[in-house]
């Protein structure tokens, strides 16, 4: 039986810039609808010519993407002709292939918002799409607040959706914009909906302020819409939009959606989709949420010992679908609820190939047990645990000692007379037969540390030129003047690899220290540098 197709619509350029703390430049727009182009996303949603210089120009000349590039705007204005609304002229001016306007549909917001009667709002949705059309676009119409309107009034809210359609309007999309409809809700509403406007020319628009904008949009598939909207990693908004993310994924590996419906997305470009996700939060200098679905560092990390043992006999016994479908990874931590299993598969993944019952696996997993004890955590320290893994196995080369190393924190007025605290670090470090002593300021402790000991390390220089600290977590594990903490860094490498390393101890500068060093040794062990 032929599946039905479904059509995915990207608004993250658009109703994703309205995050808190997400502002795009022309550029990061350009960049995201490449991607999203390169995906297979339908329609990507580029903004609102003529709202701000940076997505008026966006639309000041064809992109050439093959995704269908859609201009967003409100529909005329009350008591304004199309010919003199300066918004509306915007929109039908830009270079777009389709034009997504917004409109009431809840009774209660054409009363209070817009001042005027639910008549003359129905007018202005024919004559806008009426208007577009004539322009040769295609037609996107949001019924903003949809849902609750259809609860308030639900003949005039699908009035609203009737006029665009009757106008020509490609797709009606039924927006859930306060973002608290629940998926039984959704599913009944878009079913009556269907029975007036074809299901093929229906779409959903939800938002997660319940955190059912997936399962809201899911939904809504079921009860006949045929386009979905959403976001990159669910962003929007106060709680967000429906994460196309999770439900790309979705529509593509479960059965209940793959076996009915077909979506612009190839096998291939899916396994892209981890890249696509991290590379978006990589441009809003974020951290990527590593507990997302599908995507997210842990979606596919076991640390119980018989669960790590299960997997390596059949990972289906714990995985919903294999990781590499969508660009993820398998990971079996490394921690004291771990099992000879979960070190074994770490062992193989990080390329140490060792037997199975060589004696000194056991030893390995003692130790990790006992470390762990004392407040260290491999699991988020995959490269401290390679670390500890050679030298377990003796594989690690004893590239250089830090014989020395001294930290001081001074508060003084500067020139400007202003009360400034600065922090000096000295490091004496013997490579080989050579000695060198480094110093460095830095805007505290651990920075002046770490580019002092970066600053001169003799013929391994060269290695770590272009290692940079990414970030850098401080957690203190019991309380009182004498708590332990403990620090995780991240580091990231010219090519862009990254790894976490760890330090443990009373002393913070100390725990820094150590995190320090394994992130230097790990980068020199990966580059293969000689002894």
């Amino acid at each position: 039986m032929a599946r039905e197709r479904l059509y995915l619509f990207d608004t993250t350029l658009r109703d994703g810039a309205q995050t808190n703390g997400v502002d795009f430049t022309l550029h990061d727009k350009l960049v995201l609808a490449g991607m999203l182009d390169d995906l297979g996303i339908d329609y990507v949603e580029g903004g609102y010519p003529g709202a701000n210089p940076t997505d008026t120009q966006l639309f000041s000349e064809d992109r050439k993407l093959n995704t269908t590039f859609t201009a967003f705007g409100m529909t005329r204005r009350p008591g304004r002709s199309t010919s003199n609304d300066p918004g509306l002229a915007a929109l039908l001016e830009a270079k777009a292939d389709a034009i997504c306007f917004v409109a009431k549909s809840w009774d209660y917001h054409v009363k209070v918002a817009l001042s005027t009667t639910e008549e003359e709002n129905l007018a202005s949705i024919r004559d806008s799409v009426r208007a577009a059309k004539a322009k040769g676009r295609e037609v996107l119409l949001d019924c903003e607040h949809f849902f609750d309107g259809y609860k308030a009034n639900p003949k005039y809210a699908l009035a609203c959706a009737k006029a665009a359609y009757d106008e020509g309007a490609r797709w009606v999309v039924l927006c859930d914009t306060n973002g608290g409809a629940l998926p039984h809700e959704v599913e009944e509403i878009v079913r009556a909906v269907v029975q007036v406007i074809p299901g093929d020319h229906v779409g959903i628009h939800a938002h997660n302020d319940t955190e059912q904008a997936v399962a809201n949009s899911l939904a809504a598939v079921r009860a006949g819409a045929r386009q979905i909207q959403g976001t990159l990693n669910g962003l929007g908004e106060r709680c967000g939009n429906a994460n196309l993310v999770s439900i790309i994924p979705t529509l593509k590996l479960k059965p209940e959606f793959s076996e009915k419906y077909d979506i612009g997305i190839s096998a291939d470009n899916l396994k892209s989709l981890a890249q696509v996700s991290h590379k978006l939060d990589e441009m809003l200098n974020r951290a990527p949420n590593r507990h997302a679905p599908y995507v997210g560092e842990s979606a596919f990390a076991t640390k119980a010992g018989i669960h790590a043992s299960a997997i390596m006999k059949d990972p289906a016994t714990y995985e919903h679908v294999p990781p590499d479908t969508v660009g993820n990874k398998r990971k079996l931590l490394v921690s004291d609820q771990a099992g000879k299993s979960n070190v074994l598969a770490e062992l193989e993944r990080i390329g140490i190939k060792v037997d199975k019952d060589d004696p000194r696996i056991a030893r390995l997993l003692d130790e990790v047990k006992e470390r762990e004890a004392i407040g260290y955590a491999y699991e988020a320290a995959d490269a401290s645990f390679e670390l500890l893994a050679r030298r377990v196995l003796g594989k690690v080369p004893n590239y250089f000692d830090v014989t020395q190393f001294d930290v001081n924190v001074e508060q003084r007025i500067n020139a400007l007379g202003q009360r400034v605290s600065v922090s000096m670090a000295v490091v004496k470090v013997k490579v080989g037969d050579e000695t060198m002593i480094s110093a460095a300021e830095g805007n505290g402790p651990v920075n002046a540390l770490d580019v002092a000991l970066r600053k001169d390390l003799g013929k391994y220089q060269k290695y770590i030129e272009r290692l940079e600290l990414t970030d850098y977590r401080v957690r203190i594990l019991n309380a009182g003047t004498e708590a332990v903490t403990r620090v995780l860094i991240e580091s990231q490498d010219e090519k862009g690899e990254r790894w976490t390393t760890i330090g443990v101890s009373p002393n913070i500068i100390d725990a820094s220290f150590q995190a320090l060093m394994d992130s230097i040794v790990y980068k020199l062990v990966r580059s293969n540098a000689p002894a």
